[in-house]
């Protein structure tokens, strides 16, 4: 598909966190090819420097900077390196976030007779590990204001930004067996509104997407057996997308690059907007 069309951003700085994974990565090669100068920020630096180099080869800008999203050490090191290369941050874009096994059940219901087995490999609402659901939180939560506290700063001290934050469709409508990751990405589109409107006054939009259904690395194993077929969730999921199809990872972009923009969007702000093939939409009936 490539890019669906072309917004400028020559001469602005974007940093993806999370940007090695499938679908950041296809905002930051969104990004690049729009004339921003993308860093791609992921705790992996080979997943970033792989993004980076897509990048280069194409003849954008770009640089993979390793960088834990939980950590202010780690992130006050990226802005440094961001700024000696490229110059400050003009748009976010907090990505990176994910699930945990011990934040999830394992039975989409729960059932009397779960309470009496003595199965280890059965996970009920009582036997969720409350680090395991602080660990989905903090990635999700903490790792999207951390970064914007870092990157946002030099933003707020100079001629402003956009900040787009990776929500999710478990934000509208929780998914069952994954109470933690649900919250986490509610808590995400919760904290764009509040935080557009703190941060009005200093020119910087904050909006985010929510993405339906994609297959990135974290839930492949999940819905699709190892023959390539879809596995029983991946179908109900696919029953309930009206579309009745999984989303293209580039299909992300038209929706990131009208809220980077600002002459197409500059009074969009405090925003959570689905790409979801009418997921959200659809009652079931």
């Amino acid at each position: 598909m490539g890019c669906p069309f072309k917004v400028d951003l020559e001469g602005r700085t974007a940093v993806v966190t999370g940007g090695g994974g499938v679908l950041c990565g296809e905002m930051a090669e969104g990004l690049a090819a729009c004339g921003a100068k993308v860093a791609v920020l992921d705790l992996r630096q080979e997943a970033a420097d792989g993004v980076a180099k897509r990048i280069l080869d194409a003849g954008g800008q770009a640089v993979g900077i390793s960088a834990n999203v939980l950590e202010k050490s780690s992130l006050a090191a990226a802005v440094d390196k961001v700024g000696e290369i490229f110059g400050p941050c003009d748009i976010l874009i907090n990505g990176a976030g994910g699930n945990h096994p011990k934040g999830t059940t394992s039975k989409e219901f729960l059932e009397k007779e779960d309470l009496l087995a003595q199965n280890p490999d059965l996970v009920t609402f009582f036997d969720l590990d409350p680090e395991g659901v602080q660990f989905v939180f903090n990635l999700n939560f903490l790792g999207t204001l951390l970064p914007t506290q870092a990157f946002g700063r030099a933003m707020a001290s100079g001629k402003g930004g956009v900040v787009v934050n990776i929500s999710s469709m478990n934000a509208f409508c929780p998914l069952t067996k994954i109470p933690a990751y649900s919250g986490a990405k509610a808590a995400v589109s919760n904290f764009t509104q509040w935080l557009a409107v703190h941060m009005s006054k200093v020119g910087i939009r904050v909006n985010a997407i929510a993405p339906g259904f994609f297959l990135t690395d974290q839930n492949r194993s999940l819905l699709t057996a190892p023959d390539g077929s879809f596995t029983p969730r991946a179908m109900k999921i696919l029953s309930q997308t009206p579309m009745g199809r999984f989303g293209d990872p580039q299909e992300l972009l038209g929706a990131l690059l009208w809220l980077v923009d600002d002459s197409s969007s500059g009074f969009v702000n405090g925003t959570v907007i689905p790409v979801d093939g009418g997921f959200s939409a659809y009652s079931g009936v």
